[in-house]
């Protein structure tokens, strides 16, 4: 029985652990989940994955990418993005590769990192048609053995590209854009596609995809092949033709008890994010948006975890359940421990704006401005969500009172009142 029927006929341990770790009632927690409007991609295979509950009515998720590239191939590189993603609070990891032995790096994150797995299957058959005349000389079969033996590997969730069909392509050719397709996978399956004139094997043969999702327990990321890569493709006809196709293959999933997250854009001003999030919940019924973003311009590559942190953040407010982070290295190169450190840091603040908006983990910022009214540098360092950071950017420059910084010293504004208000509490003792 797969965990989305059973989670229609009782609590499963899943569904209590998330609601303690979410500070929320297993019941409720377990209707969002039957209804198929939250989700725990959970792969038995995957054994010491934690529980990541995805929607309705918990904490906005993140997730960071990492992975190879047939120019960069270091394994211990992506495994130290891993650990430093996991450190600075990611909630579940996608492995991108492309390069090298793809088997031991998706093998050594199943084994040492102990969150949710995610891949894009359809990548590693890319890799794997290099000898046999690259990816045109692809067949229904490469895919699907790919995507079973990653399950049996366990892989907890994937991103299909579904929605990539000779129906939805055919709206490019009416749609005058700017950047055309820039899903990877997307772009993969479209070529093949037109190559071959056959429509997408992950559409047409969507029930038996059902199948092995739910033989493996494997949660479906629906994919935005068709998603916008500059503002002004933001929510044009593909884009939104997809969708709707997505829509339909919410409800069949449900129907074979698979669950499933919607996967979004992209680029997207901000006026239309609203737009955007209410139009994937009406039309997939609630089915958890997964967002790449939104970046909300397209001006600022070295900087673009700050304009993902922006759409984010209001993609979140408006509904969206899990933020796919973006790092400085957006659109220029493969991204550093670094980048993926900056990455996670920009995401998990936008997402942790959102959650104090839905009344959760407002004791996380008390506690900060507590400290920082008492002075008490230890605590609030202690507490923020950057530490070392912080403590390196504390030390920058010296200074003789150690209560406060170099910004104000003597001036500074926290303890000019505790100063007033000590004076007015013994002026109104004395009185």
């Amino acid at each position: 029985m797969t965990f989305l029927r059973e989670v229609k006929g009782g609590i499963p341990e899943e569904i209590s652990h998330a609601a303690k770790e979410e500070g929320t009632d297993p019941e409720r927690l377990r209707r969002s989940a039957a209804a198929g409007r939250l989700v725990i991609p959970r792969n038995p295979a995957h054994s010491n994955a934690d529980i990541c509950a995805i929607g309705e009515g918990v904490r906005v998720k993140i997730n960071a990418n990492i992975g190879t590239s047939p120019d960069f191939v270091d394994h211990g590189a992506e495994l130290d993005k891993a650990n430093v993603a996991m450190r600075y609070g990611a909630d579940t990891i996608m492995d991108l590769s492309t390069g090298g032995d793809l088997d031991e790096i998706r093998n050594r994150l199943i084994r040492e990192i102990p969150l949710p797995l995610g891949t894009v299957p359809i990548y590693e058959v890319a890799c794997r048609m290099g000898s046999r005349g690259g990816i045109l000389g692809m067949t229904e079969d490469d895919l699907f053995n790919v995507i079973e033996k990653q399950a049996k590997q366990g892989v907890d969730f994937m991103t299909v590209h579904c929605g990539v069909t000779l129906e939805t392509t055919e709206t490019l050719r009416h749609t005058p854009r700017i950047t055309d397709v820039v899903s990877r996978g997307g772009s993969i399956l479209l070529r093949w596609m037109r190559h071959t004139g056959l429509e997408n094997p992950l559409f047409r043969n969507f029930d038996y995809l059902l199948e092995l999702a739910a033989k493996y327990e494997v949660t479906l990321s629906l994919g935005d092949g068709l998603r916008p890569g500059s503002i002004s493709d933001a929510t044009d006809p593909p884009q939104i033709a997809e969708l709707i196709a997505l829509g339909g293959l919410v409800r069949k999933a449900r129907a074979a008890g698979v669950q499933t997250i919607v996967e979004g854009p992209g680029h997207v001003p901000m006026d239309q994010i609203e737009a955007n999030v209410r139009m994937e919940k009406a039309v997939c019924d609630g089915a958890p948006f997964y967002v790449l973003g939104p970046l909300v311009t397209d001006v600022a590559p070295g900087y673009d975890h700050i304009t993902g942190a922006i759409g984010g953040a209001i993609a979140a407010y408006y509904g969206a359940d899990f933020l796919c982070y973006v790092t400085p290295a957006e659109h220029l190169s493969l991204p550093t421990v670094e980048d993926v450190r900056e990455g996670v840091i920009a995401s998990k603040l936008a997402a942790h704006a959102a959650d104090l908006t839905r009344g959760m983990d407002r004791d996380w910022d008390d506690s900060i401005s507590r400290a920082r009214k008492a002075l008490d540098w230890p605590q609030m360092l202690s507490r923020c969500i950057d530490g070392e950071r912080a403590r390196e950017i504390r030390a920058r420059f010296e200074t003789t009172d150690s209560t406060v910084c170099t910004m104000c010293g003597e001036y500074c504004a926290m303890r000019i009142a505790t100063e007033a208000s000590k004076e007015r509490r013994k002026k109104d003792e004395k009185d």
